[in-house]
């Protein structure tokens, strides 16, 4: 990405930060590449360099849904371009995210001593640009519903991936769900954690179940095990609150060989918190894994090893491996046609565990956020767009979780953001202190034997 003021809009984005291999690149794309993918994006000459144009081609292709990665030759050369100007800067903010993003980017420059004479004209002559929608017109994939694919006809052994806890009247539609599946050769691999475990639950099902009782309640060492515990070569992990339809795994399988990918990221169609993304109904690189609702071949495993167990009793384990996926070069596609209904009932499972997520503990004086994101964001994130991620976290996160959608209520969180500043300035400290302890340890990653 060649933006720079991203970091004031998408900080914690994944595709800003650069991919270890060679042979991969991050989202930016020469317009060349484009009639490949079966879309021409025409250069927006509210920019006023090159540079800016091809970014912003590349920004919307993205969101349009292109999978192309630039080749890191032709990267070079975008890069070697003269860089976007303030002004573009400025423009690209009113372009995808209006006008009171690029008002907020205004006034951290101010506020961080840059010249406000020229930060000022910048925006005023980029505030006539209209804001646009990125996700219309994605890249249609008509063919894809008339693919055979082999490795479906092949039917490779899945391992269903569940860690439940106290959650017995979800899981037991979630078992059903999986009994209608039209793919037959699968296992259920559950972790079960709750108190009091009840083995006799389990036998209703016609289902092929290993059931693990883990007394422990931990919950990425509940995947772990639970991937030690398969030969199978696909792994699809689950959550316990959640329905799917009767082709959900056949989808999963058939996105990876069509994209010939590493990990099909089922989007998740969630009941309670934000209203559900446009982009999810295409597919897309995916900029996010879902622990809930993915499949991951096991080479990854193999490789860059299983899932954080610092993260156990905190969140964002599977932010962390999702950042560790793309860096170490692995392909992800949000797959729109493996869809979950995320139901994310209030008891159970991680609510038990004290937070509603990354940037809400629920008692007022725990670490905000939760210190396992500031770990992540340390750790694999530049200082710049670290800092971003905590302050807007910091700045959206002062209502309740089912408000995370309404758009005045986010307005009351920002104003809570002045109110109660000593306060979210101690529970930042707590946070980046043990988060700091983490990073010393860094030793909760564990590979996985071939």
């Amino acid at each position: 990405m060649q933006f720079s003021f991203i970091k004031y809009t998408q900080p914690g984005w994944q595709f800003n930060l650069q991919p270890k291999k060679p042979e991969y690149s991050s989202c930016l794309y020469h317009p060349e590449l484009l009639p490949v993918s079966g879309i021409s994006l025409e250069a927006d000459p509210a920019f006023e360099t090159v540079a800016a144009q091809y970014a912003d081609i590349g920004y919307r292709a993205w969101n349009k849904g292109v999978l192309t990665w630039t080749d890191r030759e032709t990267e070079y050369r975008i890069r070697s371009l003269q860089p976007p100007s303030l002004q573009d800067e400025y423009t690209f903010v009113f372009k995808y995210w209006g006008k009171p993003w690029a008002t907020f980017a205004l006034l951290q420059r101010l506020l961080s001593f840059r010249n406000p004479l020229k930060e000022t004209s910048a925006y005023v002559k980029a505030s006539g640009k209209k804001r646009i929608n990125p996700f219309t017109e994605p890249v249609e994939r008509n063919e894809y519903f008339g693919f055979t694919s082999t490795l479906l006809e092949s039917q490779p052994l899945v391992a269903v991936i569940i860690p439940t806890l106290n959650r017995y009247i979800y899981l037991k539609d979630v078992l059903e769900d999986l009994e209608k599946q039209d793919y037959q050769n699968f296992e259920v691999i559950v972790v079960d954690q709750s108190t009091p475990f009840n083995q006799d639950f389990y036998k209703a099902f016609d289902l092929k179940l290993n059931v693990i009782h883990q007394k422990e309640r931990l919950l990425w060492t509940a995947r772990n095990n639970a991937v030690k515990a398969t030969k199978a070569e696909y792994l699809l992990f689950f959550d316990d609150d959640s329905r799917v339809e009767v082709d959900w795994i056949s989808q999963h399988l058939k996105c990876l060989d069509y994209f010939n990918c590493d990990i099909s990221a089922g989007v998740s169609l969630a009941k309670v918190g934000t209203k559900i993304p446009q982009s999810y109904s295409y597919f897309r690189w995916a900029d996010q894994f879902d622990s809930g609702n993915a499949m991951v071949k096991r080479n990854v495993f193999t490789t860059i090893g299983l899932f954080d167990e610092q993260y156990n009793k905190q969140r964002m384990g599977d932010g962390e491996f999702g950042a560790r996926a793309y860096l170490n070069g692995y392909r992800s596609v949000s797959n729109p046609y493996a869809a979950r209904v995320h139901l994310k009932v209030s008891d159970g499972g991680l609510r038990e565990m004290g937070s509603w997520d990354g940037f809400r503990p629920k008692k007022w004086f725990a670490p905000k956020p939760i210190p396992s994101v500031v770990f992540l964001y340390k750790k694999y994130y530049p200082t710049n767009l670290y800092r971003g991620v905590m302050l807007l976290g910091m700045m959206l996160s002062n209502v309740h979780y089912r408000n995370k959608g309404s758009n005045k209520m986010l307005a009351v969180s920002i104003a809570l953001t002045v109110v109660k500043s000593p306060l979210l300035l101690i529970q930042f400290l707590r946070a980046r202190s043990i988060a700091n302890k983490m990073l010393q340890r860094d030793n909760g990653i564990k590979l996985l034997e071939k």
